[in-house]
């Protein structure tokens, strides 16, 4: 039978610099959305990914749903 609660769980990263940039030409920030084991990263991920926004490679945190 499957646990009621999921170890993995669906998280969305949302890029650092777009979101701290009120005055940007683009209305939303990049966001990727990806899976975490909740047991083995019970914090908050961090990882660097590529932004298409501003055209480098940033930091993405993970947002609340």
């Amino acid at each position: 039978m499957a646990k009621s609660k999921d170890t993995r769980i669906t998280i969305i990263l949302e890029c650092n610099i777009c979101s701290n940039n009120k005055k940007s030409n683009f209305p939303k920030s990049s966001r990727y959305t990806t899976q975490k084991n909740r047991r083995n990263t019970p914090n908050r991920l961090i990882l660097k990914k590529f932004c298409s926004n501003c055209q480098q490679h940033t930091i993405y945190n993970e947002i609340k749903k």
